[in-house]
């Protein structure tokens, strides 16, 4: 078994790395959406669907109506 664990170690160290990032970015998309911020990037005037995404009382006063 240790044999095993050396001869991969190096995948055992991507994998664990991946592995963290993933929760970590778990964990703050759970905490700004508990805030209550958009995860989009809350900027919708250079987005191709800022009028699909948001309802109308969430947009911005500065942007215009999306028909």
């Amino acid at each position: 078994m240790i044999e095993w664990v050396i001869e991969n170690i190096t995948t055992i160290i991507i994998i664990s790395v991946v592995f963290l990032v993933i929760v970590l970015d778990v964990i703050y998309l759970i905490r700004m959406k508990k805030k209550g911020k958009k995860l989009c990037g809350n900027d919708c005037s250079g987005c191709a669907l800022r009028g699909q995404c948001h309802s109308q009382t969430e947009r911005l006063p500065s942007e215009p109506p999306h028909n």
